[in-house]
């Protein structure tokens, strides 16, 4: 392998992080502030990791315009706790929750809150994902306790193009795989929640955005370290966070921050899906997406190598020679097969312009 500087990482998460960020790190790793003690090393509870638990919570608010009447608060488990967190703190409202499955991740979601309580699937889970049926067709429930979706589906590649309308029900949302990559309206939601490895920081912390008024009504069952209402009223230090996590996220908020903010991560990430996109429109069907064109995610992008069905052989040829490139982590999830490439915000225009160089000599070589 080449040296670090030249491996171009296109995972789905854990993901790329700013390599600033990273050299940042490296440089407080054994003594944080001049203290001769690592972060990792330092109390919860002490003034350091306060200021950062502080920070990184006023730059979600910042970054995102989340109004006053929402709580931010971190927790862990990743975004499978997260839905089981969401399931026990908002299902005691009627017992009953919509979900709308568009792909492997709602799919898990949705199987995990039917264990607390009755599931509505709003439309029929497709055979093979890649479609969001119109919302015209979808039934919901007017007594859901909330309606919930994926806002991007990071294994199948499914990203939804706009905020769906439940008529008053309250809306929860998995924005794990494309959180900071575009604006929205947080007030549209009851509750958001990510797990920080793709687009903001390491594994190990969860981000979850809140409306205080659906707090204070959690299941008895609920474990204390995913009771919204608990962790909120501690501050998240209910009990000892995953620190190291927080204190890098902190970092990579502040990066998106200087960066010219969630605005522009939006800008570079359009460039960047769309880049990549028009290779795959423009290369004769060689590379193709099997994803519906109005719901395709701009974050996690499958595509074939070969024709619409996929050569394998070809596809295996195509990850060896990536690597020969130092360009990592492109076979898709274990369930779809093909080629993923993720386009985080840590991942920068030039790197998809080499991943794009790459597809078209290989096209060359092998287009028969």
């Amino acid at each position: 392998m080449g040296s670090s500087q030249s491996a171009l990482n296109f995972g789905a998460g854990p993901a790329k992080l700013p390599r600033e960020v990273l050299q940042e790190v490296q440089g407080e790793l054994l003594s944080y502030q001049n203290s001769g003690m690592s972060l990792m090393e330092m109390s919860h509870r002490s003034k350091e990791y306060a200021a950062i638990n502080k920070s990184t919570q006023d730059t979600i608010r910042e970054l995102l315009n989340v109004p006053d009447n929402y709580k931010i608060i971190l927790i862990q488990g990743g975004g499978m706790g997260g839905f089981a967190a969401v399931a026990m703190n908002f299902l005691n409202r009627t017992g009953t929750a919509d979900y709308a499955v568009t792909g492997t991740w709602s799919g898990k979601a949705a199987k995990e809150a039917e264990k607390y309580g009755t599931v509505n699937l709003v439309f029929p889970k497709a055979d093979k994902p890649g479609s969001i049926p119109d919302q015209s067709t979808w039934t919901l429930n007017p007594n859901a306790s909330y309606f919930y979706y994926c806002d991007n589906e990071t294994v199948d590649g499914v990203e939804f193009p706009y905020i769906p309308e439940t008529n008053g029900v309250p809306l929860v949302v998995d924005m794990s795989s494309n959180i900071m990559t575009r604006k929205f309206d947080v007030s549209k939601f009851g509750c958001i929640f990510g797990g920080a490895q793709k687009n903001i920081g390491p594994a190990g912390a969860v981000v979850v955005i809140v409306r205080e008024d659906l707090l204070g009504n959690p299941m008895k069952i609920c474990p204390s370290v995913f009771n919204f209402t608990q962790v909120a009223k501690e501050n998240s230090v209910l009990n000892t966070p995953a620190t190291f996590s927080v204190y890098v996220t902190e970092k990579v908020l502040r990066w998106i921050k200087l960066n010219g903010g969630v605005e522009n991560m939006e800008k570079q990430s359009a460039l960047k899906s769309g880049f990549l996109y028009d290779t795959i429109k423009n290369s004769n069907n060689f590379y193709s997406c099997p994803i519906d064109e109005n719901c395709r995610s701009r974050i996690n992008i499958p595509f074939r190598v070969g024709g619409p069905q996929g050569n394998e052989d070809l596809e295996a040829k195509f990850l060896e020679e990536a690597e020969k490139r130092f360009m990592y982590q492109l076979k898709g999830h274990r369930s779809v097969g093909g080629i993923r490439a993720s386009l985080y915000n840590a991942t920068t225009y030039d790197d998809v312009k080499l991943l794009v160089k790459f597809m078209k000599e290989f096209q060359e070589l092998h287009q028969s």
